[in-house]
């Protein structure tokens, strides 16, 4: 399987990265996969969620992920 079926089998979702943040979200949970539709990702991290929105559109460019910039943080309510 090349680089391109990879990111676009499983149905109709893609790779996406998770760029920003807290720095300590590991490098393993900041490569996601996401349906192709999808603008926003949100990260359950320590007590709160990290959320990401889309940088590009997925069809761009196939070949690589899709990026998602770090915009805020929201705590768990108790």
């Amino acid at each position: 399987m090349d680089r391109t079926d990879r990111l676009t089998s499983h149905g109709d979702t893609v790779e996406a990265v998770l760029i920003g943040g807290p720095a300590d979200i590991p490098q393993v949970a900041r490569t996601v996969r996401t349906p192709a539709a999808e603008t926003k990702i949100k990260v359950l991290h320590r007590n709160g969620y990290e959320h990401f929105e889309i940088v590009r559109e997925p069809r761009i460019d196939p070949s690589r992920p899709v990026a998602f910039h770090w915009t805020m943080r929201t705590k768990i309510a108790e």
